[in-house]
């Protein structure tokens, strides 16, 4: 608002308070409209090949945080990955949501590789590691509570930011164990080298980090005899 030449105040918009003011979904939509018809230039017929369908090589599992938008970390395109995100990034075997993208992405779009995707600065991590009520998602972060308690001692001993690192470090090793134990993902591995990945995304820096999530063969087939499945 401006001052009236009468001494009191005017409503009219002020130079530039109309573009400041603007919706965030009209300017979404009109990011939208920018990015297809610069992309459509730089690559003519890539709309056309999204529109017969679609060939992922990856299946990302990640966290829902919007600093991290999976394409964009690893400087892709629409149609090169598949993926599933939910807060603070946690498997669990009896999730039907997990389960069903994760069979899809296995079974029917043939990926290569799965990525599990924790990251720095994890509200999840955060909520799991304090003990204020916070409703509903209690009952979703509660496997990462198990794991917490389950490393009382080593965490306790840290400092707050290496505590919080080491949660997010500990709760992708866990995701990707549970993926271990997927029998369709247990299939895939052995029979056309399906790859698992455990990384850590810094948000503050941009920079992807892979976990070392490599098992004795003691650990694989014990784990073989206690999951694998047959018809």
């Amino acid at each position: 608002m401006t001052p009236a030449t009468n001494g009191t105040t005017s409503t009219e918009p002020t130079v530039g308070s109309t573009q400041a003011a603007k919706h965030p979904v009209a300017v979404a939509f009109e990011k939208n409209s920018h990015w297809r018809r610069n992309l459509a230039d730089l690559q003519p017929e890539l709309f056309k090949k999204l529109g017969r369908g679609q060939s992922p090589e990856i299946l990302w599992i990640g966290c829902a945080d919007s600093r991290c938008p999976e394409t964009t970390i690893l400087g892709l395109q629409p149609g090169d990955i598949f993926c599933h995100r939910n807060i603070a990034n946690i498997l669990v075997p009896t999730d039907l949501n997990s389960l069903s993208v994760i069979q899809f992405a296995v079974e029917y779009l043939k990926v290569k590789h799965i990525i599990v995707c924790g990251h720095t600065s994890c509200g999840g991590i955060a909520a799991a590691l304090g003990n204020k009520k916070l409703g509903l998602i209690d009952t979703w972060l509660m496997p990462l509570r198990h794991l917490r308690a389950q490393n009382a001692k080593m965490l306790d001993a840290l400092p707050e930011k290496e505590r919080g690192l080491k949660m997010v470090d500990l709760n992708v090793r866990r995701s990707v164990a549970v993926l271990m134990e997927n029998p369709i993902v247990m299939d895939a591995m052995v029979e056309r080298n399906l790859e698992l990945h455990g990384v850590i995304y810094d948000v503050g820096t941009g920079e992807l980090n892979e976990l070392d999530i490599a098992e004795d063969e003691e650990i694989v087939e014990e784990r073989k005899k206690a999951f694998k499945t047959e018809h």
